[in-house]
């Protein structure tokens, strides 16, 4: 056995990762890694210190007494470290400011709020809120001095504007549990010609089946909107409609079968999501904790995402 300096803050990140998600594939995005990298991280450990920290065949992982001890270690020391990093930037920086969102994703709110929560126990000086109301352009309110930060889903370069990526996703086709789609194994812009497409009041340029799949395919189907997610989700359960979703909003209806769902052509409908903020905004320490707690609540509490580079 060699005690020597081996432990790395990293190795640390990803316990924690793996003993809160009990899953390599999980632990692996909430770290920004590989599978296999983070596999080569926990037997590089292991192998230092001649110790088994999960038990293999368990599903999911279940620690040791060694790795329980290694994960208590861990919260402790990741903790300090952010405590200290922030207690510095609050030096050199100051501890007030301010931190206005605005969204275009009118699901966001299931993990934006409980980021917002959790930013607020450790910038309590820093006054968040969101910003209201229907916006055509949401980038513009960066310049305009309106927000300090907007979730979009497409990063369009402008001058003077840093995007940080959240989370990529697959934009799903839902349908009711009789609908004859159904029995196809993909759709496409086709199909959605005699359909009724269920969707936010937003324009066509925020959806990204009308944009991407068919506007270019020039089909244009009859349209019912909505506001709230769980509406849409009726409507098409009880046959008035079909809508494409991400899947990370709708995993509970799909796992109570309340809805169907199929992939938008053969390799699926993919986007992204991104944090968007003014180039000097990213710079300051509050805002750079405030994308990096997103990022982990998102990958905490929601699936069917993945990270990005």
């Amino acid at each position: 056995m060699q005690f020597g300096v081996m432990l790395e803050l990293r190795h640390l990140k990803t316990l924690v990762a793996l003993a809160e998600t009990g899953n390599l594939s999980k632990a692996a995005k909430r770290v920004h890694l590989s599978q296999p990298a983070v596999s080569h991280q926990i037997r590089a450990v292991e192998t230092h210190y001649d110790i088994e920290l999960f038990e293999r065949k368990s599903d999911p992982l279940r620690l040791t007494a060694a790795g329980q001890r290694f994960v208590e270690l861990a919260y402790q020391v990741t903790r300090s470290v952010q405590d200290g990093e922030r207690d510095l930037a609050r030096i050199a920086q100051g501890q007030a400011g301010q931190l206005r969102i605005a969204i275009e994703c009118h699901s966001c709110f299931d993990w934006l709020m409980p980021a917002m929560d959790a930013f607020r126990e450790r910038w309590p000086q820093v006054e968040l809120d969101l910003v209201s109301g229907f916006h055509a352009d949401p980038i513009g309110l960066l310049g305009e001095n309106r927000a300090d930060l907007v979730i979009v889903s497409r990063a369009l370069k402008r001058p003077d504007v840093a995007f940080h990526p959240l989370f990529g996703y697959e934009v799903l086709a839902l349908l009711s549990r009789h609908h004859p789609l159904t029995r196809k194994p993909y759709v496409t812009a086709g199909d959605f010609k005699t359909e009724t497409l269920v969707t936010y009041p937003i324009p066509d340029d925020r959806l990204d089946l009308v944009r991407e799949v068919l506007l270019p395919a020039r089909v244009n189907p009859p349209r019912r909107t909505t506001e709230l997610t769980v509406a849409i989700l009726q409507l098409v359960a009880s046959g008035r409609g079909v809508a494409a979703l991400p899947g990370w909003t709708v995993q509970q209806y799909l796992d109570r079968d309340y809805v169907v769902w199929k992939p938008v052509g053969k390799t699926g409908l993919h986007s992204r999501l991104y944090a968007a903020t003014t180039t000097g905004a990213a710079r300051l320490a509050y805002m750079e904790e405030f994308l990096r707690i997103m990022r982990e609540v998102s990958f905490s509490t929601l699936q069917r995402i993945k990270a990005l580079e």
